[in-house]
Parts: C-alpha cells; structure tokens; sequence
C-alpha cells in the first residue's frame, strides 16, 4: 500500500504488529517474516533473561515464532496487544523450559543417577535447602492465582512491575499490590518476620 505525500513522494505504510497476526491467521509468509524480523530481539530477549542459556534461548525464541504460525487465528486483538501475546507465549514457553529442566534434575536426583559424591555437610546442606523449598511452594500454593502469577513473574521472571503489569493486562498500581499483599501473606505462611 503507498500513499500519496504532500510534495509528491510516495511511503509504503508500515502494518501494525496486530495487522501482521491477522494476515499471518490466514496463512502469509510474508507477514510471518516481518513479524519475525521485527520481534524476533524482543523474544530472544525474555526468553534469554529467563533461561540465562544461549542455546536454549534461541531454541525456545524459534519455538514461540513457529507457535505463533500456528496459533495466530487465536490472537484476539480485542484482549491486548499483539506484542503482549507473543510476549506472553514467549514467557510462557520459557517458563515451561525451566519447570522442565528442573523436574529433570529432581527426577535425575531421586533416581541417583549424579555421578557425584557428596560431602556429609553438602547433602545436609541440600536437604535444608530442598525442605526449604517444598515450604515456599507450599506456601505459594496458598496464594491466590492473581497473586501467585504476579509474584513468579516478578520474582522468578525477574520482570519489572510495569513488565509485570503489561504481562498480566492489568494496571502498574495492581500489579504492585499483588505482589506486595502475596509478599506478605508468604512472610505470614513462612513464619518469616
């Protein structure tokens, strides 16, 4: 599309991220490329500053652009922004990494398979800081759903308030109440002063 300028030059317009979803539901490549080349940093970005790992990062960024070719007819303009969808599909698949991760190494440590001998004080060690942990997600479990999303974005995600605010489509002054009355209702369940 170009449109005819004052002065006689001619500018293509640039479509908005939610026009890209909407011809990327019906299947244009095109689209999908522009919308990849335009937030492909943006996605690597989240993912990485959740994983922390270069090549689970890339991994898991190319794993949210080929989720949103599939999912794009789910994009509803009408619930937010198309950046905050992919955004919010990059986050979530970054997350379900780390869970995943994470219940590998719990199932690699039940089932003994480290290769690794350690000390009377580390295995003391581990322990505290495995009780420790099944008591915070015990604990967190016992938060409200709004609390408890709040809270892993900010504290796990590592997510601004504003960041966390965007994510969950609510305002600043919200997001900031939830993840202080979470704080301190798991200051209370963890008998922390």
């Amino acid at each position: 599309m170009s449109s005819h300028l004052p002065g006689g030059t001619d500018q293509t317009a640039v479509p908005s991220t939610e026009d890209l979803m909407l011809r990327i539901a019906t299947g244009n490549e095109n689209a999908f490329e522009e919308l990849y080349d335009r937030h492909a940093p943006q996605v690597f970005g989240l993912v990485r500053r959740i994983l922390k790992d270069q090549a689970q990062s890339e991994e898991v960024a190319q794993e949210v652009f080929v989720e949103a070719w599939q999912q794009a007819a789910r994009y509803d303009a009408a619930r937010g922004k198309a950046i905050t969808w992919l955004l919010t599909l990059a986050h979530r698949r970054a997350v379900d990494r780390v869970r995943a991760s994470q219940a590998s190494k719990d199932r690699d440590l039940r089932e003994g398979i480290k290769d690794f001998q350690a000390s009377y004080d580390d295995v003391e060690e581990t322990a505290i800081a495995h009780d420790e942990g099944r008591r915070v997600v015990r604990a967190l479990e016992q938060l409200s759903e709004n609390q408890r999303d709040a809270i892993h974005l900010a504290y796990f995600g590592g997510y601004t308030h504003l960041e966390v605010a965007e994510l969950l489509k609510i305002p600043v002054g919200t997001a900031k109440t939830r993840i202080r009355d979470g704080m301190n209702k798991l200051r209370d369940l963890m008998g922390v002063a």
